[in-house]
């Protein structure tokens, strides 16, 4: 065996669905930890549409994360805010609020706290 390993976003292992059709988080499990793609659809808040499902005042996920189109606004719990639009880099700690941004979904590739995200 060579160590090799293929898996793919588009069959992901799970499936999680964002309140009131708003997006979605699809996932696969590696040694390393998850691996997800989340869709952020126009109007999507993680205070209106996550928030039901963590049961916290604001999302306490850690995120690095690479933004694939679209663009999303986040807001820490101290009041600093950032924008990350197509081609964005970014890590983001526990403690903030995040909506997206105009008319067109944002899609994020996120390889750190999507394990327990959005999970029922």
């Amino acid at each position: 065996m060579t160590g090799l390993l293929k898996m793919s976003l588009d069959t992901p292992e799970e499936v999680r669905r964002f309140e009131d059709d708003s997006g979605q988080l699809e996932l696969v499990n590696v040694t390393g930890g998850a691996v997800g793609r989340a869709t952020f659809r126009p109007g999507w808040q993680w205070s209106k549409h996550v928030k039901p499902i963590a049961g916290t005042e604001s999302c306490q996920a850690s995120h690095m994360g690479y933004v694939l189109s679209g663009q999303m606004t986040i807001r820490m719990d101290d009041g600093e805010e950032a924008s990350f639009r197509t081609g964005d880099f970014m890590i983001c700690p526990p403690g903030h609020d995040a909506w997206v941004v105009g008319d067109e979904p944002c899609v994020v590739i996120d390889w750190q706290g999507v394990a327990d995200y959005a999970k029922r």
